[in-house]
């Protein structure tokens, strides 16, 4: 017994050496990087640990096949391939949302001279067909976890072990309602370093249709709108975009319009319906915002007028191709409050617009990107103002 005990202590020591390797070379990049944001967290770790520690003590099947989901930048990911052995002989498949994300473990697959191993999947059978054990990410939306929470149900093994981890303070006990909806055992761990694991096993039987996507009909501009789990309000208008779109009769009839950041696609649906002419693109570095945009654009037969793209702040669309750029940008990064993350899309604005067309923002006024609108994109009027919100049309300036 002694024995046993000081072989699983060096074999805990070896693994913590690699994984404090492995994290200290992570980076976000391509997504913001600042000095108070990094690629890895206390959960990532625990998670990690808490799987080796089942498999060690033979709690997970052997050679059981890994599914990760929402590895933000690659920590689970190439962490389990760092580790081995409960990734078991099938490499790991994973699916992340946001292609910044996706892109990010890519690169930090690289830096660290990490060939293959892992399979980047959407989120259904193709991820989680076999899967023993699934690795999480906890999202914040309820919403996003039960469409998570179904596809595992649904989809992986009848023996599959979900070990769902968050920061303490970011979980509530709707988790533990949503998770108890599709699996008969649900089963919170022990803290450590402020974050925790909720352990799911025996899945549910499922209904033949998954929850997930919804629609909803908005009475107020008439229009149906789609989302999947992961969408930002759901089927709902949030305010700030219900602000900017007070000012459509006064945006400029465009040739190439983008909705930025497009979410569920009510900006992108509902300029394409009042200019007939013009072509839109709703594009997000969201799949499920993609996804949902898409599908908001058919209810309404608009996808004929709507291209949906999903991309990082324009990367793939060509210098000074459109007239008119919409952007609703966000204020935080992962739990930060941070105006990285809308600076370069009002860059990449910048970038994308052609000289004379017209970014339209709308923002927390306490945030003051009026600066930024000044310099990257060109002359800014204050189209409007109310308590909480400020919209402003930016007129892009000719080059040199």
């Amino acid at each position: 017994m002694t024995q046993a005990r000081e072989e699983r202590r060096q074999k805990t020591h070896v693994a913590d050496t690699q994984i404090d390797s492995l994290f200290a070379r992570l980076r976000r990049f391509p997504d913001v990087e600042a000095a108070n944001l990094q690629a890895w967290d206390a959960t990532d770790r625990l998670l990690l640990d808490t799987a080796l520690e089942m498999h060690n003590a033979g709690q997970l099947p052997p050679g059981a096949r890994l599914a990760v989901v929402g590895d933000r930048y690659g920590a689970l990911t190439l962490g389990a391939l760092a580790l081995g052995s409960f990734a078991g002989t099938h490499g790991v498949r994973v699916h992340q949302d946001l292609i910044t994300g996706a892109r990010a473990l890519r690169a930090n697959a690289g830096a660290l001279e990490i060939q293959g191993g892992f399979e980047q999947l959407p989120l259904g059978a193709a991820l989680l067909e076999g899967a023993a054990v699934v690795l999480l990410q906890l999202p914040r939306s309820l919403a996003e976890l039960e469409e998570i929470a179904d596809a595992v149900a649904r989809h992986a093994a009848p023996g599959v072990v979900l070990l769902a981890g968050g920061r303490v303070k970011h979980m509530s006990l709707g988790m533990n309602t949503v998770l108890g909806r599709y699996f008969d055992v649900v089963q919170p761990q022990l803290a450590r370093q402020k974050s925790r694991i909720l352990l799911a096993r025996s899945p549910k039987a499922v209904p033949a249709a998954p929850p997930f996507p919804v629609t909803g009909m908005n009475s107020e501009l008439g229009l149906a709108v789609c989302a999947r789990g992961a969408v930002f309000a759901g089927t709902g208008l949030d305010i700030g975009t219900r602000y900017l779109l007070e000012f459509l009769p006064r945006m400029p009839h465009a040739a190439h319009a983008v909705d930025l950041g497009c979410g569920t696609g009510i900006l992108a649906a509902m300029y394409a319906r009042a200019n007939p002419g013009t072509r839109v693109t709703a594009t997000d570095r969201s799949a499920a915002a993609v996804d949902s945009a898409l599908a908001t654009a058919r209810a309404n037969g608009l996808d004929g007028r709507i291209e949906v793209l999903q991309d990082d702040a324009m990367s793939t669309l060509p210098d000074a191709s459109a007239d008119l750029i919409l952007l609703n940008p966000p204020f935080h990064l992962e739990s930060a409050v941070h105006a990285g993350a809308g600076i370069k899309l009002i860059e990449a604005a910048g970038r994308v617009l052609a000289p004379g067309g017209e970014l339209w923002t709308v923002y927390n006024s306490h945030l003051h990107y009026r600066p930024a609108l000044e310099r990257l994109i060109g002359p800014t009027r204050e189209a409007g103002r109310n308590p909480k919100f400020t919209v402003t049309a930016s007129t892009r300036r000719p080059p040199g």
